[in-house]
């Protein structure tokens, strides 16, 4: 491993993560997380520009977020992992480049096309790609909870704003399903660090048709993102 002049380490009276850590991506899920971690009397540590709470379970639960980007994510994923983590559920929004995967879908990626820049500084000889394991038995749980699940591979960019419709049609023919802007860059740290990772996306907006088609900003996305959130946070009560 390089000699890097900044390694992420646990200091001082910070938080000790001792079971598992749900970490949700977007700003957009933020105040309803920390009224709920509230609510169950979470205990809040410090975690920099995000947040983390420890909900009280058996193991204990962590609840971490938001940081949106894959330089953001990633910053915040390698000091989880410094603190203690082994096992992350990443909860986080995404785009549908294909008709077969609608808005309000829950989808989780298998692999992942990287076009960010935060990889390329972790060296690995595989593509990204969640753990299989925790992915296939956090399909099942879902699944069991009535969920419709989806998966698939995914394309993680930087520049949400040079999602081009040329791009959309290619990688849809490709067989990749979504695009997001995190997956990628925290697969491949989490390989990198031997730490254990699968991702649960609800789809925020379609991208395949003539214009594009969010949902985000509707009171059902919001009313299922919350939904969602908490299952994974009965889920990772429950990985083995």
């Amino acid at each position: 491993m390089p000699d890097t002049l900044i390694n992420p380490s646990r200091q001082k009276g910070e938080a000790h993560i001792t079971g598992p850590v749900l970490f949700f991506i977007n700003p957009g899920d933020s105040s309803h997380i920390c009224n709920e971690a509230r609510k169950l009397n979470g205990k809040k540590h410090f975690l920099f520009h995000s947040n983390l709470f420890e909900i009280s379970a058996r193991p204990p639960v962590f609840w971490a977020g938001p940081a949106l980007g894959a330089p953001a994510a990633v910053m915040v994923l390698e000091k989880l992992i410094a603190l203690g983590c082994k096992d992350v559920i990443v909860y986080g929004w995404c785009g549908a480049l294909v008709p077969g995967l609608k808005a309000c879908d829950v989808f989780l990626p298998t692999r992942a096309l990287s076009e960010e820049g935060t990889s390329d500084h972790y060296p690995l000889a595989k593509p990204p790609a969640a753990h299989e394991a925790m992915r296939l038995q956090l399909a099942c749980y879902l699944h069991q909870q009535g969920y419709t699940v989806q998966e698939g591979p995914i394309w993680t960019t930087d520049a949400p704003y040079r999602e081009t419709r040329q791009k959309v049609q290619e990688y849809g023919r490709q067989g990749i399903m979504a695009v997001d802007m995190e997956f990628s860059a925290l697969c491949t740290v989490a390989a990198y660090r031997s730490v254990n990772l699968a991702a649960a996306m609800l789809v925020s907006d379609e991208l395949y048709h003539p214009t594009w088609q969010p949902v985000y900003m509707s009171k059902a996305f919001k009313k299922k993102s919350m939904e969602t959130f908490l299952a994974l946070s009965r889920f990772a009560c429950n990985i083995t």
